[in-house]
Parts: structure tokens; sequence; C-alpha cells
């Protein structure tokens, strides 16, 4: 039996080597951090969403406005229209919040976007800052697209 060489590189040996590239690169690179980050919070909604039962009506987060108020604001019924839509039971979801869905599609692009431009900002470091910047502008589309009613509602709040 063949005894190993010291400091020879072995797959067990490669794979840490990259495991750990990876960790200090993430470390080391800030757009990197903000998508991993960014991954977990929206990971951390859909799992909220599918937590939380809409039958039970069960959710931890009243709204404010409406508990306030008495009246219900654009996003109420969001918790419970993203609940139904990872159920797969779109046109409830609808009748919860007319724009639940078009803000369920802004987060799954947004965990897509995540990881396809982080595996794009590793593999093709040279076009790192036009990377970055196709990523903002999408980014800034999608929002204005899937936030259009909200941002009209908080305006017209002030008239």
């Amino acid at each position: 039996m063949k005894k190993p060489i010291p400091g020879a590189m072995t797959p067990w040996t490669r794979k840490n080597n990259s495991v750990s590239d990876l960790k200090s690169r993430i470390r080391s690179e800030p757009y990197l951090l903000i998508n991993l980050i960014l991954t977990g919070v929206i990971l951390l909604v859909f799992v909220y969403s599918g937590f939380f039962s809409p039958v039970k009506d069960n959710y931890p987060v009243a709204c404010i406005h409406e508990k306030l108020t008495g009246e219900p604001c654009v996003s109420c019924g969001l918790s419970h229209s993203f609940s139904l839509i990872v159920r797969g039971r779109i046109s409830e979801a609808y009748d919860w919040n007319t724009y639940g869905l078009r803000v369920f599609i802004f987060f799954a692009a947004q965990l897509l976007m995540r990881i396809v431009f982080s595996i794009f900002y590793i593999k093709y470091p040279d076009s790192n800052k036009q990377l970055i910047t196709y990523d903002i502008g999408i980014s800034v589309m999608l929002f204005l697209v899937s936030f259009l009613p909200f941002i009209e509602n908080l305006i017209n709040q002030f008239r």
C-alpha cells in the first residue's frame, strides 16, 4: 500500500481547499456576502409562508394600520396570500391581496438572481463590475414593477 506524500493534493484536500477558498471569498467580497444574506432572508420569507397555515390564520405579525384605523391597507392579507401561493392556491391568494402574486414573483426572482449572479460573479471575475450594474438595473426595475401599487399608495397618503 502506498503512503500518501505529505502536502500532496488528494480529492479530500482539494474539496476542503475549494470550500475554504469559497468561505474566504464570501468574507472578502461584499457583493457575495450581501447576496448570501438576501438569499437567507428570502428563504426565511418562503419558510414563514409555508409554515403558517392560511386555514388556521395563525400569523404572528398583524397589520398595525388595520389595528389602529380599523381599515385595511394595501398590504393587508399579504402573508395570507403568500401562504396560499406557496401551496399553489393562486386564485385564493389573489382574493386575499391582489398584489400578492406580483410581490411573491419579485421575491422568487430575487432568490434566483442572488444565486445565479453569485455563481457568475465567482466564475467570471473579470466581468464583476458589469454584472453588478446589471444586477442593480434589473433589481430596481423588478422592484418598481412589483411594488408600484404600494409606492402609489404611500404617495397618496401624503396628498
